[in-house]
């Protein structure tokens, strides 16, 4: 053990091994030097720069000339329609003319096509109004004039400007019409006291209203899951798509546990999957009996 010992002693009190790190790090400074300095600026051509030449509105040939003589590449990255412009003349460049780039850095351009593209209108009818734009979108048109009407499904294409399945130019703008989330009809509310809760929810769904809250009081004066009461009872008349309140009746019995709770519609009349941004599912308010159909 104290052989080791001594053997440590030695070797970190030697002034060979100090020497030798003063050398490495020496070594390593002089080396990050050189690289920043020399390696480095000489591989990215730093201090070189190019201005990129505005080679749009001129024909694909003679852009592809200015480029090659100011020392660049170019690529096509795309082709569109452009009445304005002769076929095959540059309508659009990337980077922009002006920018300062690298020698022989590549510009992608997009130039104009003798004829027009076609594209296949898809359905987004049914669809919420974000969907719907990314439809449109992905299908090579543009998102028109988009106009609000009364209906009770908010944000939902209600009907478009072009129908599915017709083929137009590309980049056709197409116009929506979106359900505003609440009519402007009045309507009267039906009177659902005393009724089943599964009947008096299709009640209000053909009157064009929705169910709200839905609370359970505990009554043996009628059978479970009738209608008590509802809200607003005072007012005959309102706007279509107004969320109804019911107060539900359960019963007092020990053996309502064993029983079928209450039935729960949903509201939405339309399919889920065709209607992701719909939203007119009612949840019971907090200290609400959970009951739920199975």
């Amino acid at each position: 053990m104290k052989k080791v010992f001594q053997f440590l002693f030695d070797f970190f009190t030697d002034r060979k091994l100090y020497y030798l790190l003063a050398g490495l790090i020496l070594f390593g400074g002089i080396s990050l030097i050189a690289l920043d300095r020399a390696i480095m600026p000489a591989y990215t051509n730093h201090g070189h720069g190019i201005t990129v030449p505005d080679i749009t509105r001129m024909p694909l040939d003679e852009a592809a000339t200015i480029l090659k003589t100011r020392g660049l590449r170019y690529e096509l990255a795309a082709k569109r329609s452009n009445e304005a412009f002769p076929p095959d003349f540059v309508i659009d460049q990337t980077p922009n003319a002006g920018m300062i780039v690298k020698p022989n850095r590549k510009i992608y351009i997009t130039i104009n096509t003798a004829s027009t593209p076609t594209v296949v209108v898809p359905e987004v009818q049914d669809l919420s109004l974000r969907n719907a734009t990314i439809q449109l979108q992905n299908s090579g048109l543009q998102l028109g004039n988009v106009t609000y009407e009364s209906s009770r499904f908010r944000n939902s294409v209600l009907r478009q400007s072009i129908p599915s399945g017709r083929r137009v130019t590309q980049n056709t703008t197409v116009d929506l019409i979106v359900g505003d989330g609440l009519g402007s009809v009045m309507v009267r509310i039906p009177d659902v006291t005393n009724m089943h809760l599964t009947e008096a929810q299709n009640a209000l769904r053909e009157a064009g209203l929705r169910v709200g809250s839905i609370q359970f009081q505990a009554t043996d004066r009628v059978a479970p899951n009738t209608i008590l009461r509802y809200e607003p009872f005072d007012q005959p008349n309102v706007y279509e798509g107004t969320a109804i309140d019911l107060i539900v009746s359960v019963s007092r019995s020990e053996e309502e546990e064993e029983e079928t709770g209450p039935v729960i519609i949903d509201e939405s009349e339309r399919n889920d999957q065709n209607r992701p941004d719909t939203d007119f599912d009612s949840d019971p308010e907090p200290g609400a009996d959970p009951y739920e159909e199975e």
